[in-house]
């Protein structure tokens, strides 16, 4: 298999290679290699890559496939002359667009099962758009067979009436099509190989047949940022209706923004205008609050996260209640049935079963045990100005309100830490710690500053 990946997309106005712009939280190319990869192997797909060839290259090395240089980009026929030498001994092969995504592994198999049932030459995968307008035109001549393909601005009068367009999907038997493929001229307006071309030159003797879509959206590709908007939504779309297929309420799914490698467990709700992306796992029986934005992360069943959480790269145990607006960072463990509140903020802090940190706190380089009590305004204070500190609070340890831990520092089982205090050693278990000026009352002293009598004394 080929896939064509090799252009720049100059109508994106962008820096970026055209490819790697995302849809559905990856990059185009991506979805096209997963969706031929569930037809051929990953060795047997040879992408061949030209703008910003090592980003490219980078994409199609991490999913296991194969990358062919196209060192001058001269058209779509230049890109398959390319990979003639890796792709000559199939006997045939099938060529994709790295730039149309939604394209699903059912419809390549059916390209794929068409042109080896009819023994042709070349297959074009075409499709009926609502408006052709733009579009190259496939004219058949009878049946399934092809006579021409023509560009827009190429049509007759007569022509004009067609609506049947070229997806720029192939399959092609590789001997016909690298016995002829030198034959193709750069004589048109962009003085490149156009791999359309082929059908003129093969349908001479051989076999040049079309296969229509069964839905127009699978060849759509993206030229414009507004373009790419639109299959973004689409691909949403179509993930969203498989989850709620599969037994996830999803409140109104067109304000949600859900990547396509999520998985969601039955009987979880997403209320609108949640956002879960990357590598997501969420289990069952789950509540999804609006305004959470969760990433690349694991939530077990019977979770619950309230409105407004960021959580990133962090693992959630069962029956585990988050937020509101609490931000879990990179690598924070919350345990079963613990609690996360509200603008309390985690990284790299493991929390045990059943602990609570209910309010307005930042743990960061902590291991929290089991049954423990982080009170309001509690700081972990990991970060000396060049190296970071671990925290240690054991099982059922008592944190009073406003406490300041100064790492490392390990608060013993059973511990108290009275409120307001600066804890900067150890506290043994069992035993009540704190750190904080004798309070001291000054009776009438207010009053005698209104009237301008106050002193220190």
């Amino acid at each position: 298999m080929v896939i064509m990946a090799a252009g720049k997309g100059t109508r994106l106005k962008s820096n970026r290679a055209k490819v790697l712009h995302e849809i559905g939280g990856r990059p185009l190319l991506a979805h096209v290699i997963r969706a031929a990869q569930q037809v051929v192997p990953a060795r047997d797909i040879y992408v061949v890559i030209g703008h910003q060839a090592e980003n490219v290259r980078a994409v199609v090395e991490a999913m296991g496939s194969q990358s062919v240089l196209q060192a001058e980009q001269r058209g779509t026929g230049h890109a398959v002359m390319s990979a003639r030498k890796q792709v000559f001994q199939y006997p045939n092969i099938l060529v994709l667009s790295g730039d149309v995504p939604l394209i699903r592994p059912e419809t390549i198999e059916q390209v794929r099962d068409f042109h080896l049932a009819k023994k042709a030459a070349m297959t074009v995968l075409t499709a009926e758009p609502p408006d052709p307008s733009g579009y190259g035109r496939v004219i058949r001549s009878g049946g399934d067979r092809i006579e021409a393909i023509v560009e827009q601005k190429a049509l007759t009068r007569a022509q004009q009436k067609a609506r049947e367009i070229n997806s720029g999907i192939y399959a092609f038997a590789t001997g016909p099509l690298f016995a002829n493929i030198d034959r193709l001229t750069t004589d048109n307006s962009q003085g490149e190989f156009y791999l359309t071309d082929m059908a003129a030159l093969l349908g001479k003797k051989n076999k040049v047949l079309a296969l229509k879509a069964g839905d127009f959206a699978e060849i759509l590709g993206a030229n414009t940022l507004g373009e790419l908007a639109a299959l973004d939504a689409l691909l949403r779309a179509r993930k969203s209706s498989q989850l709620m297929a599969e037994g996830v309420t999803i409140y109104r799914p067109e304000t949600c923004v859900i990547d396509c490698e999520v998985e969601i467990g039955a009987d979880t709700v997403v209320e609108p205008f949640v956002q879960i992306l990357g590598q997501t796992r969420v289990g069952s029986g789950c509540r999804i609050r609006s305004f959470s934005v969760i990433s690349n992360s694991i939530i077990a069943a019977d979770v619950t996260v309230r409105p407004g959480c960021i959580i990133d790269q962090s693992q959630i145990a069962q029956g585990a209640l988050l937020g509101p607006y609490a931000h879990l960072r990179p690598g924070s463990e919350i345990g079963e049935g613990a609690h996360v509140g509200n603008f309390v903020e985690t990284k790299k802090a493991r929390l045990g079963r059943g602990t609570k940190a209910n309010h307005l706190t930042y743990l960061g380089d902590t291991e929290i045990g089991a049954g423990a009590n982080i009170g309001a305004g509690t700081i972990t204070c990991n970060y000396d100005g060049k190296n970071k500190h671990t925290t240690v609070i054991e099982d059922g340890a008592f944190v009073g309100s406003d406490a300041t831990l100064v790492a490392p520092v390990r608060i013993g089982k059973g511990a108290y830490v009275a409120a307001g205090s600066c804890i900067t050693d150890d506290v043994p278990a069992d035993a009540l710690a704190f750190g904080r000026a004798r309070q001291e009352v000054k009776e009438g002293w207010a009053k005698r500053r209104r009237e301008g009598k106050a002193s220190d004394k």
